[in-house]
This record gives structure tokens, C-alpha cells and sequence, in this order.
């Protein structure tokens, strides 16, 4: 299942509130992580982030090809906390032609070119070709985005609150495939991560002390309850390479 909130019933849960902290089982962000933003939209009247994604040059935002709602033109918030008042940045959207639903590497890629450069925003950076064949199996990253939070129990099923706070969370090292990077954010063992509306946020290398601005990989899809497991796109493989190397320079 997609980590968007453009499916129905997680719409419907945006109307709802939630005093809950967290991505999922994180903490409010502030200003630790300026270059990512959330994609801003309007929906049954509703304006909202429906998806996260990063700065990664002063014109390009990454974010996943899921994220597209149809139209070409999008805005982006890099407040970190979106209200009625915050600044809008508006470009382009172009999704990766490689995109599918394979699970192995689906190319779930995307970028905005903004209409103008962002300035006062340093850039995250991408990881260089092949950085993670050799990741450590007890490697921490950081998840960050605006997206939904840890569910909660409750009669009729479990509830997914919204704040529209940008949070960041600790995942682990769970598996690493052709393609993509699977984290674990199951709270038992000490890890948070990511939910609904964190689609196409990072997860930089490193945490605490030692985490880095490099996007080990972009949120694609996980667990329906947000509770065990972060998949992510790989950005250090030649296909991913091949899409990005069109709009920015690479490591």
C-alpha cells in the first residue's frame, strides 16, 4: 500500500486530530532537516502535505512518482509546520518513465523543478553510485517527513492522526534488494519511521552524532499500520542514477 494520502480513506482521516507525537514514534523536527519539504494540495476543499520529499539542488526537489496527483504544475512547503500562511514554492513535476510496480526496483521516482532557485536552503545530498552494497546490517538512517502518525487503537479499527509538523524518526537496517532498501521502524525494538503522507520524504545515512545529509533512499511504501517496515527506492543504483543525472548533477 502506498505512503500517500491521496487513497480515500486516509483522506478521511485527515479531517481528524491526533496530540500524538512523531513520523511514527519520532519527535517534531523544527529546523534540523530545512531542505525537506512537503507537496501541498487541495483536496474536497481540504488544503494539506499529501506527500515529502528533499532539496537536493537549489531548483530540484526530489519526491516519488506516486506523488503525482494529475496535474504538472505542484507547490511545495518548506516550513516545518504547513498552515494557511506558510510559503509556497511552485514548479514542475516530472515522474521517472521507469516507474512500476515491480517490487524488486520500481523506479518510484520523482522530481520538481521549481520556477525559481530556493535560496537560503543548503541542499541534501544523493548518495554516490553503489554506497550501499556494502551497508552495515547494524546502520541506523533517518526518516523525515510531514506524513501521518503511529495508529492507534481504537473501536472500528486503527486510527492514523495527522498534525502537518515535519518529524523525524530512527529506523534500522532490516534488507537490501537490487533496487530498494527496507528499514524496520517496529517500535518493539527501538525504532520509529514513516506512515501516510511520508511518501517520497528521505532517510539519510546516519543518525544522531552520525547522521549525514545523504538521502540513503526516498520513502515508497511499507506496512498498512505503519508499524513494521519502511521500504525505500535506492538512489545509488544506475537506473535511479540515470533518471536523476537529468536534472542534477551526481556524487
Amino acid at each position: 500500500m502506498r505512503k500517500s494520502v491521496i487513497f480515500v480513506a486516509v483522506i478521511a482521516l485527515l479531517l481528524l486530530t491526533n496530540p500524538a507525537w512523531a513520523i511514527t514514534y519520532g519527535q517534531l523536527d523544527g529546523n534540523k532537516h530545512p531542505y525537506v519539504g512537503g507537496l501541498v494540495g487541495t483536496f474536497d476543499g481540504q488544503t494539506y502535505t499529501y506527500c515529502t520529499g528533499t532539496l537536493i539542488s537549489p531548483t530540484v526537489f526530489l519526491t516519488a512518482a506516486h506523488c503525482d496527483i494529475g496535474t504538472s504544475t505542484v507547490q511545495v512547503t518548506f516550513d516545518s509546520e504547513f498552515t494557511m500562511k506558510s510559503r509556497l514554492y511552485t514548479g514542475t513535476f516530472y515522474g521517472s518513465p521507469a516507474y512500476n510496480q515491480a517490487q524488486d526496483d520500481p523506479q518510484d521516482l520523482a522530481v520538481v523543478v521549481f520556477d525559481k532557485p530556493i535560496s537560503g536552503i543548503t541542499p541534501a545530498r544523493l548518495p554516490s553510485l553503489g554506497q550501499l552494497n556494502n551497508v552495515s546490517k547494524n546502520q541506523k538512517f533517518t526518516a523525515v517527513g510531514y506524513g501521518g502518525q503511529e495508529a492507534v487503537n481504537q473501536p472500528g479499527g486503527p486510527y492514523i492522526g495527522y498534525t502537518e509538523f515535519r518529524e523525524y524518526a530512527v529506523s534500522s537496517f532490516n534488507a537490501l534488494g537490487p533496487g530498494y532498501l527496507r528499514l524496520s521502524q517496529n517500535p518493539a525494538t527501538g525504532n520509529g519511521g514513516t506512515c501516510y503522507g511520508d511518501s517520497g520524504g528521505p532517510n539519510f545515512l546516519g543518525a544522531g552524532t552520525s547522521e549525514t545529509t545523504i538521502i540513503a533512499g526516498t520513502t515508497i511504501t511499507g506496512d498498512m499500520n505503519c508499524k513494521s517496515t519502511n521500504t525505500t527506492q535506492r538512489l545509488d543504483i544506475p537506473a535511479s542514477r540515470a533518471f536523476l543525472g537529468q536534472f542534477v548533477t551526481l556524487p
